[in-house]
């Protein structure tokens, strides 16, 4: 055998190789779990209306934006970086979806208009951070007032009402008594979940955010895979843009604000490590579960907006803080 083959099977054999239900993963997990079942329990206890069926379908109605968007967020925490112009492409979808479903009479058309603008703007940022290894917060901070840009001058500075009577049944189609964004939900969690735990691409995501030099000489294209990570984001965003704007009934370029850090704040709160390499599909839903149930029950209680802030931005916080506490720990032991 030659010193270059036995060079490259050296590497490959050194590389990481995360598992995919780690103990220590699920301990986090089922902790996180436990926590979410003493929320929910103290809330229907003690908020009046909470455990109704009409409040959970509106619960699950509510917490749709940000836990769609949190399956691909999470990947991309996985990966080791962070993506905050998510909320800047649902804006600038929904407005791309309404004029082009304006403009051509088709939904088909708009829709696909739409998720392809959000799926432009995710592979550009992915090039820019793979490309000339631009810090991924700076890149996408940067993305996020452009694509905003965008979105009002695509919109002329206002709202764009929708003239096709049909594109507003895709935000309140339902089936089994959900509507199809809660539908669309649930599909991405099942498909981010297989992604992460039983495929190439999934477990080359958590190797990379875990060790991204070890990964590339194992053979992972790590331009490559941090290109289609934030495409997919891009993506995925752009397909909730545009069920929000069905919802809605128009494309809103003033939508979304602060979106990107709910979203982190329950990927974070689900187990996903900032520094990468640690991502669970079970706790990023049920960090989901979370934050919309404490959103819920402060309506509920009719929490003026002002001290909803304080708690999201507590959450956030604590979210952050429980992160690092876990970190020290992984090193520590």
């Amino acid at each position: 055998m030659s010193t270059d083959k036995l060079a490259a099977s050296d590497n490959t054999s050194s590389a990481p190789k995360p598992r995919a239900k780690p103990l220590r993963t699920l301990l986090d997990t089922s902790g996180l779990i436990a926590i979410f079942l003493v929320l929910f329990v103290s809330l229907a206890l003690f908020v009046p209306d909470f455990l109704t069926g009409r409040n959970i379908v509106g619960l699950l109605l509510s917490v749709t934006l940000i836990g769609t968007i949190a399956t691909t967020m999470m990947m991309v925490l996985a990966l080791g970086e962070v993506d905050l112009s998510v909320a800047s492409i649902v804006a600038f979808t929904g407005v791309v979806a309404a004029v082009v479903t304006s403009a051509t009479g088709s939904v088909f058309v708009g829709v696909l208009g739409g998720v392809a603008a959000g799926g432009a703007v995710g592979a550009f940022n992915g090039f820019v951070v793979a490309k000339f290894g631009i810090n991924s917060l700076i890149a996408t901070l940067a993305a996020m007032e452009f694509v905003r840009g965008l979105a009002y001058i695509t919109s002329g500075g206002d709202a764009v009402m929708v003239t096709v009577p049909s594109f507003f049944s895709l935000g309140s189609a339902s089936f089994l008594g959900l509507t199809l964004p809660v539908w669309t939900m649930i599909v991405c969690f099942v498909i981010f979940g297989i992604v992460l735990n039983m495929t190439a691409f999934g477990r080359n995501t958590l190797a990379t955010g875990g060790n991204a030099e070890a990964a590339s000489l194992a053979g992972v294209n790590v331009r490559r895979l941090k290109i289609a990570v934030f495409a997919l984001q891009g993506v995925v965003a752009g397909v909730a843009g545009v069920l929000l704007a069905s919802r809605m009934g128009l494309g809103d370029p003033n939508t979304s604000m602060g979106l990107e850090l709910a979203v982190i704040s329950a990927c974070v709160l689900g187990g996903v490590s900032l520094s990468g390499g640690v991502a669970s599909i079970t706790g990023v839903l049920v960090g989901v579960l979370i934050m919309g149930c404490v959103q819920n029950a402060m309506g509920l209680l009719n929490v003026p907006t002002f001290y909803q802030y304080l708690v999201r931005g507590a959450i956030l916080l604590l979210a952050v803080m429980f992160d690092r506490w876990k970190q020290t720990r992984r090193a520590k032991g």
